[in-house]
């Protein structure tokens, strides 16, 4: 769990320097919420309020810390330990409120503040980290710990992680090692936060749209020409320009591009709207090319600081995984295992498409959702507009949420006294049986300047007092899911489906916590396991008994048939090599990244970096002018660095998780029991240990294996 003390600040992207600001009076985040279950006001909240009260935060904290390092009292679990985990309760709740709102609504002046307020966060944080009077008695206590025989197993996790933090943030270095940490610290919080907010604005970047007219949307079924109409007669309004109703928008946006390079029958406009999301943030203003460099060479910097030969043995200590060779050792063993697979399934598809296009055609990037598509209705006789219909929003909503009482017997109750950020929000009250576990926002709708994807957060982490009293969080999910087009009922396809059930499962996993300390509550562990309790909600996606509690025909009423998910598991499986090929490709490009030892040259060549990094598992041959780095948010300013490999992990671990549920019953209480106590323990307990429990052995990728159908 590579997690600081003032949670915030790992969940932010890092910027620009700044002077703080002076609270204002009466700032609604500064003072207590009257808002139901002290719920963040947002009705209230000015964007001004948001950084007055990360300047109060920093000040209060500030503070709290003195009052630690100035105790005469010799240090001790309570004292310094409890403390400093309690502290800069204002400063989380105004940071999580500030990014959060930032990232979901994309409005500018947000992100300036961000990009004012972050650098002073970065400094506060390495101030803390740094802070040798702090240093000296947090390591007291731990060299001490073991003569506290009254302390709890998760009091005695919380001195080891507490110190494993403060000397992986460079609290061992000394006199100008400290100093150059520090400042290396604050540059990659500024890099960071340049590179996130470059591919915002580079996916809003006009010159990413695809403009077309009706004769150009053949094979787009009937519902994307809607959304894409809809979209122009935005998009010229917001310009002031006259809608003469003969335009479609197309843009690099999840759910304009992805059906695009699915259905559209155009192949050159195929391979340019391919181009324009594959050259995102290469030159330009949104350029991140040398940025990227340099965060890759900074994190260099302070592992070699730390003793390290590279950013991947520092990243790789306390993960499931254990260190870079197990990791890449994994990656290895699952390129050997799906190639053979994969390079099937290519030239199965190739010589499909050669049938329509002529032999002389050559299967390339932008082809394969569409031929890949086509090959499946044919074999299988499905598309994904076949379940399309069975999905209908509100009725999935009931039915993933139903899936946590199914397990669980949570319940969820919309309250719409709760303050959201953003008319689109709902607000849930989550209850376990009688009693009140936390609240979850729910953002499903794209809209201009939201980031791309989805993703879960949390707005206020679970954590309990002295006297047991329960602090209980606020969790949010967003996606990015096509709005009503008039009175059109808003219809997911599976794979929408598939992200609403991943996210839902982070959100379990926060409105469970069930932990002392805020800082080992809900998912802060470690990065290789938090993946699990996402991807394993997913497994219910092809279960009959499931389905059939929500996923009626929207029209007819009439559930699911068993043929239909049928065809979707086989079609699924068809396409798990490529699939699992092109997760390998980020997880060496990652890898490369950060497995060097000697930093990038200013005048390194990024895309042969990368053409060589991904050459082992490479699907289709590089195309000239297209990259992943400069976009790959993930590892250069999200929380995947040297850490890609966690994705297909934990696929390995919610395949391993599902067998277990698949022997017994997909609603078994015992097993939902079982599994519930990791979900609640969060960071407390070691989490090979908590699965072995679970499981009654350690993961293997058997299961993983056998459900894409891959055969050893």
């Amino acid at each position: 769990m590579k997690k600081l003390f003032i949670s915030t600040l790992t969940a932010m992207t890092l910027s620009m320097i700044a002077s703080p600001t002076p609270a204002a009076a009466g700032n609604p985040l500064t003072e207590p919420s009257k808002a139901p279950f002290g719920a963040v006001p947002f009705n209230l909240i000015t964007p001004i309020d948001y950084e007055n009260a990360v300047m109060q935060g920093i000040r209060e904290q500030n503070n709290e810390i003195k009052a630690i390092t100035d105790l005469a009292e010799a240090p001790s679990f309570e004292n310094t330990i409890v403390a400093l985990d309690r502290s800069g309760s204002l400063l989380t709740r105004a940071t999580l409120a500030l990014s959060n709102v930032e990232h979901a609504v994309g409005d500018t002046v947000l992100m300036n503040i961000m990009a004012k307020v972050t650098p002073v966060l970065s400094e506060h944080s390495a101030d803390i980290m740094l802070n040798d009077a702090l240093w000296k008695r947090v390591k007291q206590v731990y060299d001490n710990r073991q003569s506290r025989t009254d302390l709890t197993p998760e009091d005695q996790r919380l001195i080891s992680e507490t110190y494993l933090n403060f000397v992986e943030s460079g609290a061992s270095l000394e006199g100008s090692d400290r100093d150059k940490y520090k400042a290396l610290n604050k540059e990659l919080s500024d890099l960071s936060l340049r590179f996130a907010q470059n591919i915002t604005n580079g996916m809003k970047d006009p010159s990413r749209q695809l403009w077309l007219e009706a004769s150009q949307l053949g094979g787009l079924p009937e519902s994307i020409v809607a959304a894409a109409r809809q979209d122009a007669k935005d998009a010229l309004e917001a310009q002031g320009k006259q809608d003469n109703g003969s335009l479609y928008l197309f843009t690099v946006f999840a759910p304009s591009y992805s059906p695009f390079m699915k259905y559209s029958s155009e192949r050159d406009l195929r391979e340019k709207l391919y181009r324009l999301y594959n050259s995102r943030n290469i030159g330009g203003e949104f350029d991140n090319t040398q940025i990227l460099k340099d965060i890759a060479n900074v994190r260099l910097e302070m592992a070699k600081l730390l003793g390290f030969e590279n950013f991947a043995q520092y990243q790789l200590q306390r993960t499931m995984v254990g260190s870079q060779k197990a990791m890449e050792d994994f990656l290895d063993q699952l390129n050997k295992a799906y190639t053979p697979a994969m390079k099937a399934e290519m030239k199965e598809i190739e010589e499909f498409a050669q049938k329509t296009e002529g032999s002389d055609f050559r299967l390339m990037p932008w082809d394969y959702s569409y031929w890949s598509d086509r090959l499946k209705n044919e074999r299988y006789a499905f598309s994904d507009e076949d379940m399309k219909p069975y999905f209908e929003l509100n009725h999935t909503i009931k039915g993933v949420f139903g899936l946590a009482e199914k397990l669980y017997g949570y319940k969820f109750k919309e309250n719409k006294n709760i303050p959201v950020y953003h008319p689109d929000v709902k607000a849930y009250e989550v209850y376990d049986g009688k009693k009140l576990m936390g609240l979850l926002y729910a953002d499903f709708y794209y809209r201009p300047g939201k980031a791309p994807g989805a993703w879960m957060t949390e707005f206020r982490p679970e954590s309990k007092d002295d006297k047991g009293n329960k602090e209980i969080p606020i969790i949010s999910i967003v996606c990015n899911f096509s709005k009503p087009v008039g009175n059109n009922a808003v219809l997911l396809n599976p794979y929408e489906v598939e992200t609403f059930l991943h996210e839902f499962g982070h959100a379990l996993h926060g409105l469970s916590a069930d932990t002392k300390y805020s800082s080992l509550s809900g998912t802060n562990v470690y990065h290789d396991f938090v993946e699990l309790f996402s991807q394993f909600n997913e497994n219910y996606l092809t279960e009959k008994q499931f389905l059939d509690g929500f996923a009626k025909h929207y029209k007819t009423g009439k559930p699911m048939p068993q043929e239909l998910i049928d065809k979707f598991i086989r079609a699924s499986q068809y396409g798990a090599a490529y699939a699992c090929m092109r997760q390998l490709g980020f997880g060496y490009l990652d890898k490369a990244y950060y497995t060097i030892t000697e930093p990038l040259r200013a005048s390194a060549d990024i895309e042969e970096f990368e053409k060589n990094a991904q050459n082992p598992v490479r699907v289709f041959d590089a195309v000239e002018g297209c990259m992943t780095s400069p976009s790959f948010g993930h590892i250069f300013s999200g929380g995947y660095a040297s850490g890609y490999y966690g994705y297909k992990w934990a696929e390995m671990l919610d395949a391993d998780a599902f067998a277990a549920f698949k022997e017994h019953g997909i609603f078994d209480k015992n097993t939902a029991r079982k599994f519930q106590k990791m979900l609640r323990s969060g960071g407390t307990v070691p989490p090979m240990d908590l699965y072995i429990e679970f499981r009654g052995k350690k993961p293997t990728v058997d299961a993983l294996m056998e459900r894409d159908g891959i055969r050893r």
